[in-house]
């Protein structure tokens, strides 16, 4: 765990109900202005292709939604930041709203299969793709070379904190199914050869 990211969500009621379940309350120590994504986070983010990117509105009400794209969608524009391209879809806007009042987001990456799980802190803005050209070109992934970006996510992350793998049930994508299934397929093909021949 970063320590910002400690330093950050440890608030003074978060402590004092730790201390009344747990008979204590963990030491904040001094931490960073912000945290550095390492090799580590980084090599995570590339092979992700989803995340959730929870916001708050204007009245107060949390919201996470759905982020999903080819492996890697989520770039790293450097240690320090994150960005996305967002594309047309369902029109409501409530991220980008969320935004224009409270730029504060958490990311929750997660990888079922080998259990594994990413928070990240952050200050995010949204800006309008058309003004960003180079940016949304850097961003668009080449899977999707028939939509348009309409506009850029740019985290700026403040910290990070991985997860236990307790609890978190293993799920596989169809595409990690077929990488295990595909060569016992051709290994039973290959036996059923052989055993047609012996049996002429």
């Amino acid at each position: 765990m970063a320590n910002r990211f400690v330093k950050t969500l440890l608030t003074p009621e978060v402590l004092a109900a730790q201390q009344h379940y747990y008979g204590r309350a963990a030491q904040v120590a001094d931490a960073p202005e912000r945290d550095r994504l390492t090799e580590d986070e980084q090599a995570f983010i590339a092979t992700r292709d989803s995340f959730y990117l929870a916001t708050i509105s204007e009245s107060g009400w949390p919201y996470v939604q759905h982020r999903g794209g080819p492996r890697g969608f989520l770039k790293m524009l450097d240690a320090h930041a994150l960005a996305f391209a967002d594309y047309g879809g369902n029109r409501q806007m409530l991220s980008t709203g969320n935004l224009a009042t409270n730029d504060r987001v958490t990311l929750f990456l997660m990888d079922y299969p080998r259990r594994e799980r990413l928070k990240i802190l952050g200050h995010a803005r949204v800006l309008d793709a058309r003004e960003y050209p180079d940016l949304a070109q850097r961003v668009h992934p080449p899977e999707f070379a028939q939509a348009k970006p309409e506009r850029i996510f740019v985290v700026d992350v403040i910290s990070f904190d991985w997860n236990c793998p307790k609890f978190i049930t293993p799920r596989f994508t169809s595409e990690e199914v077929e990488e295990v299934v595909e060569p016992l397929r051709r290994r039973i093909a290959e036996l059923e050869k052989q055993l047609a021949r012996r049996l002429v």
